[in-house]
């Protein structure tokens, strides 16, 4: 029995391919405006391919350690459960990079009271890594058991991914038509 079909690694790349696609279309409409305004149109739409043509190479990235991981997931689960798992993570760790990002994107930082405190502990760096590990693992476990265990929670991750799939989908021809601008950019 294979680990994947054509068909399962297709619906895993594009569910990988998902977040990083939109998470480069939003910086892209934020940085249009002013990269037009610095110099022009053209050179806004070429940033928007360039993003576009790295998010693709990053999807691809993230797909091939998806499929890897995959062969740490038992052969019991059958290949829709396996595929779920493995998206349903991915998208885990891609909202947790979003967030992470937006903290300096937004330039929040913590309040003077909580550095002030976390100094005055004997040990900072571990306490601020338990208290990430507290906001993470449920946010990884908690999935992860349900994909597992609750064939309707499984169902609806399905369904989401179907319908995700399709959006991808046109995400991936714009990759296509940000890598002609790149090329024709560089001719």
């Amino acid at each position: 029995m294979n680990r994947y079909s054509k068909k399962g690694l297709w619906s895993l790349f594009l569910i990988c391919a998902f977040p990083l696609h939109v998470w480069t279309i939003i910086l892209a409409f934020r940085d249009f405006s002013w990269v037009t305004e610095r110099t022009n149109s053209w050179d806004a739409i070429g940033v928007v391919s360039y993003g576009l043509v790295f998010a693709f190479i990053e999807s691809l990235v993230v797909f091939l350690v998806a499929v890897l991981l995959g062969f740490l997931v038992t052969k019991i689960w059958g290949e829709d459960r396996r595929i779920a798992l493995i998206g349903i993570l991915v998208f885990i760790a891609s909202l947790w990079a979003i967030v992470s990002y937006m903290y300096f994107m937004l330039n929040w930082s913590l309040p003077g009271e909580t550095i002030l405190f976390m100094a005055s502990l004997a040990h900072p760096l571990r306490f601020l890594y338990a208290v990430c590990l507290i906001f993470v693992i449920p946010t990884v476990a908690v999935p992860a058991y349900f994909v597992l265990r609750s064939e309707k929670f499984m169902a609806g991750v399905q369904g989401l991914f179907e319908r995700l799939s399709l959006l991808t989908v046109f995400y991936l021809v714009f990759d296509f038509a940000g890598l002609v601008i790149v090329i024709i950019r560089n001719m």
